[in-house]
């Protein structure tokens, strides 16, 4: 009688036992939610597992962070005159103005030079040019030509190309391209990244008076 009365208890305790797990894992208890003020899409229950002690927990999942950088370009031309002095025929004289560049632009920048008459106009007699262009039966030269100097970014994989080679300069439409860059550059003052070269060659028959040119330069960021 007492070995089975012993039994009994120890089934009812296993019974309560498996009961209480039972319980507790069924009526686990969402007891409030975790939400997003203005994306109900992310809200989740947090839940209790219905022990003391015990825990709650929810998470949520979505929050985006977010940041700007705002673009950033500058240049600046060592120069506002080219010089090349009193031409002597059939010798080249030549100038130059350097240029420094800075930006955060992602592929670097392009900066172009536009000649605004297409050659070395006569300043009392604009039919009057300097150039290459064999039409007023005399042969002279005007050209542009660059090279990019030491380079000051320290991003890794900056290149510089696209220096110009000497070029016959004869029309005013054509934007030359004098440096490009592929990845953002520091603006340092310090030292040019780019020098520009113009120069100029007359021919013993190049008409008396005084010559020049006005030049663009264009600096685009590629963001």
């Amino acid at each position: 009688m007492l070995k089975t009365k012993i039994k009994k208890a120890i089934a009812l305790a296993s019974i309560a036992g498996i009961a209480a797990t039972n319980l507790s894992s069924v009526y686990a208890t969402n007891i409030g939610t975790a939400t997003v003020t203005g994306a109900p899409g992310l809200t989740q229950n947090i839940v209790w597992d219905n022990n003391f002690p015990g825990t709650a927990s929810g998470s949520v999942t979505g929050v985006t962070v977010t940041a700007q950088v705002l673009p950033s370009l500058n240049m600046t031309l060592s120069t506002s005159t080219i010089n090349l002095g009193t031409l002597i025929a059939g010798t080249p004289a030549s100038g130059t103005v350097n240029i420094e560049v800075g930006t955060n632009a992602a592929d670097g920048v392009t900066i172009t030079a536009r000649s605004g008459s297409g050659w070395l106009t006569n300043v009392d007699d604009n039919a009057i040019q300097i150039n290459n262009l064999t039409t007023d039966g005399i042969a002279e030269s005007y050209t542009f030509a660059s090279t990019a100097n030491a380079i000051d970014s320290t991003v890794s994989g900056f290149t510089t190309t696209g220096d110009l080679a000497t070029t016959q300069v004869n029309s005013n439409s054509t934007e030359h391209v004098i440096y490009t860059t592929n990845k953002p550059e520091r603006f340092d003052g310090a030292a040019a990244d780019v020098t520009f070269t113009v120069a100029a060659t007359s021919d013993a028959q190049t008409q008396a008076g005084s010559y020049q040119d006005v030049i663009t330069f264009t600096v685009t960021g590629n963001f």
